[in-house]
Parts: structure tokens; C-alpha cells; sequence
């Protein structure tokens, strides 16, 4: 059913289109420590920032992410521009990553970081809208299994360095185009005979990708699918080698997991290491935070050179509510540590705030020449430990009086140039 659409500007109201959200502070104070906790851990393993466009020609993903998957054929945004050119809004990071990799052909081991919005066009339920927002790692040019273990334990190392303590690693191996075959053969015959037990999209579709099955998360093909075969007992030798020293490469660094036979994500392009981050205490189904896993074929399908990778995405709204629901997240910005009391003309005012922000040091200031009350009501709202008071005789002596907010101590007056001075010496004012 389609959504009602305003039928009048008389009566438009503007608001945010469904399944998006605007991100204000104090919630976008901790987006931001989010996002730069990731990139300090991302530049500590070697990977630096890439930014791509959030919309691609459309083959981008069609290829990438498979023609007849759910995503490109029910929630991709596509259109065509004004030139007649048929794009997509990203639904997801790697795909827009990789092409990027294949147009500018950097020297591999490539490792790139990113953060983006992602775009789909399903159901917004909690910690997942149809703009939602994540951060991602892909490393391209190698197959060596260490390469896995270090991209799963960037992930591990980011999500329980944020606080995260209920959140568990599901791994498994896909197999790759050798072995995969045999399992998906075997997988499709099991659901050919029971495909009236499974939900209806899949009883309907099963045959084009039966191990898209495995990763439906309703209730029916979950019960259909408890006793099918393991694809580990598939795995050609290369494929399950592969496998065994990433289990003992993450044994060996204290990265603790757990096998998941059912785990094979939602994408085409993955190969081998498959894995998941999921948190209990997260209600429902919808409790992953993030995953990836390897991709050697997809440089290949989006017209590159024969190149694996590996990488994964952590959704930043599902991790800050895995965040809340464990008690662990930071609510309010660091107050500041002064606020600038000004009952002049501003010039001293400009002064004393410019010179201390030079130093690294968040302070606030009151504007529009308000009333002496007034501005000390500010003040103290803003949780700042000093008032820094300019009035007519500091003005005059290029002087402000700190009076301390949260402590019992004598107010004292300096010169500007002391202020500073002292400010630059100890990092505090008081």
C-alpha cells in the first residue's frame, strides 16, 4: 500500500520522510565520539577514510549485491536523472567501495574505512530506518586468513572498546565457487520438499538462492530449515584450511566465537568467512550490530582484476541502542569549562573566548547583552564549573573576575593575559 502524500501545500507540514530521522544534541554528541573511536581504531590497523558517492549507477548493485536479491528487487532506491542515466541511492558500503577500488586502481593491499548512510526501502523498526548509518572497513588484495582475523578483530576490539559486554561473534565459512555448488544443491533439494512449510516469499523463490533461506529470519523457514545440511561438510580442502586458521588466529588473540552453520548474510558477493556481531540485549530477531565477511569474487563482477577482500559494516544506530540497553553509553556532552559572562560591549568578551578556545578549551559565552542575572541563569544551565565576569571595570583593565560555580571559593579577578597564561599552563581555569 502506498504511503498518503500531502495533498495540499495549504496543509504541508514539514517533517522528516518516514523511516528517517534527524540526529540533534546532545544524540549527535555521541554519534560523533562513535565515529571517532572508529577512525582511531581504523588508522591503528592501516586503513585510511574513503568517501563515495551515496548513489551509484544502478549496475553498481545489481551486480554486486545480485539481481534477484531482495534488497535490489524490493528495497533499493533507483531512479533515472535528468540525463536519461538509471541510479540507485547505496543500500549498503561495500559494493560503492569496491567500485571505487576498480576505477582508481590503487596499489593492494588496499584498507579503506568509511562512514555513510545506507538507503532502503523496507519496514524502519528499532535501530534500523530506511536512511540508516554505518561504518566500515574493506581490505582488498589479499587471501590470506590473518587478513581476516585482524579485519574481525578491528570490529571485536572497536565494539567492546565502546563498552559493549553482551555481544557475541557468530563465524562460519560460505565455501567458495568450487565447493559451494555442491552444498547449494543438496540445500535446494531439502526445500524443494518442504517449500510449503517455508514463509511465503521463500516457498515461492527458494530455488534462485536456497541459501537465502538460511538467513530468513521468520518463523517458518527457521523451523523448515533446523535439520538442513551443515555447508561445512562441503568445504573443499583450500576452503575449509582457510577456515581452520582463522578459528585458531582468533583463539591465539583471545577473540572468543562461535560456530553458526546457519550464518551466510544476505549478499551474493560473500566467499568463505562469513561473520556476525550479535547483542542479547537486543529484544527480537533484529539484534545483529554489524557483520561482513569475504568477498573474493566481487572486484571481479564489478569488471576489476581477480582481487579478494574482506570487510565489515557496524549500523550506528543499532549499536547505540545495543549501547543503551547494556547502560553503557555516554548521554551528555562534557559541560564547558567556562562560561563568559559579558555586561560590556562584547569586544573583551571576543577576546577572552577566542584565546581560550586557541588553547583546546570549550567555552561558552552569553550574547545580546542580557541582564546580569540572566546570563549567570545560562551559566549555571550550561554546567560549566567558572563564570568568567566582564563588567565595566574589567573592560577598562582588560581583567575578568572568575567566580567558581560549583565550589564554595572567593572570586578573584586577573588580567586577560594572565587568564590565558595560567589557562595554558594548568589546561584548567579556576
Amino acid at each position: 500500500m502506498r504511503e498518503a502524500e500531502s495533498v495540499s501545500d495549504e496543509t504541508f507540514a514539514p517533517r522528516a520522510p518516514t523511516g528517517t530521522h534527524d540526529v540533534l544534541p546532545p544524540e549527535s554528541w555521541r554519534w560523533q565520539r562513535f565515529i571517532d573511536a572508529f577512525a582511531r581504531r581504523a588508522d591503528t590497523f592501516g586503513f585510511g577514510m574513503v568517501h563515495t558517492p551515496i548513489f551509484e549507477d544502478a549496475r553498481v548493485f545489481r551486480r554486486g549485491i545480485g539481481a534477484d536479491s531482495e534488497v535490489v528487487g524490493k528495497e533499493m532506491y533507483e531512479f533515472e536523472d535528468r540525463g536519461g542515466r538509471q541510479l540507485a541511492l547505496r543500500p549498503e558500503g561495500t559494493a560503492s567501495i569496491v567500485r571505487a577500488f576498480v576505477q582508481h586502481r590503487p596499489s593492494t593491499p588496499w584498507r579503506a574505512w568509511y562512514v555513510t548512510p545506507s538507503f532502503r526501502y523496507e519496514r524502519p523498526q528499532a535501530g534500523r530506518f530506511r536512511q540508516h548509518h554505518q561504518v566500515g572497513v574493506e581490505a582488498l588484495g589479499s587471501q590470506d586468513p590473518d587478513v581476516d582475523v585482524e579485519v574481525i578483530s578491528l570490529a571485536w576490539g572497536f565494539l567492546s572498546g565502546l563498552g559493549l559486554r553482551q555481544v557475541s561473534l557468530q563465524l562460519n565459512s560460505m565455501g567458495c565457487a568450487v565447493c559451494r555448488p555442491t552444498y547449494v544443491e543438496a540445500l535446494g533439494a531439502m526445500l524443494a520438499r518442504r517449500a510449503s512449510a517455508l514463509c511465503d516469499e521463500h516457498s515461492a523463490r527458494y530455488a534462485a538462492n536456497p541459501l537465502r533461506v538460511l538467513d530468513c529470519k521468520k518463523a517458518q523457514c527457521i523451523a523448515a530449515t533446523e535439520d538442513a545440511p551443515k555447508i561445512a561438510s562441503s568445504l573443499c580442502d583450500e576452503c575449509a584450511q582457510h577456515h581452520e586458521r582463522v578459528e585458531s588466529g582468533l583463539d591465539e588473540i583471545g577473540v572468543a566465537f562461535v560456530e553458526n552453520p546457519r550464518l551466510v548474510r544476505g549478499f551474493d558477493y560473500y566467499t568463505r568467512t562469513t561473520f556476525e556481531f550479535t547483542s542479547s540485549a537486543l529484544e527480537g530477531a533484529q539484534n545483529a550490530v554489524g557483520g561482513g565477511g569475504r568477498y573474493d569474487g566481487l572486484v571481479e563482477m564489478l569488471g576489476g582484476p581477480a582481487t579478494p577482500g574482506i570487510g565489515f559494516g557496524v549500523g550506528i544506530e543499532r549499536a547505540l541502542l545495543a549501547l543503551d540497553a547494556e547502560g553503557v553509553a555516554p548521554q551528555l556532552p562534557p559541560a564547558p569549562v567556562a562560561f563568559v559572562v559579558d555586561l560590556t560591549d562584547g569586544e573583551p568578551a571576543r577576546r577572552v573566548v577566542a584565546e581560550l578556545r586557541e588553547l583546546g578549551l570549550k567555552v561558552e559565552r552569553a550574547y545580546d547583552g542580557r541582564s546580569m542575572k540572566s546570563q549567570m541563569k545560562a551559566a549555571d544551565r550550561s554546567g560549566a564549573a567558572v563564570a568568567l565576569i566582564i563588567g565595566a571595570q574589567e573592560a577598562a583593565t582588560q581583567s575578568v573576575t572568575i567566580r567558581m560555580l560549583r565550589e564554595d571559593v572567593p572570586q578573584r579577578t586577573v588580567t586577560i593575559t594572565e587568564l590565558v597564561q595560567e589557562a595554558r599552563t594548568t589546561g584548567v581555569i579556576g
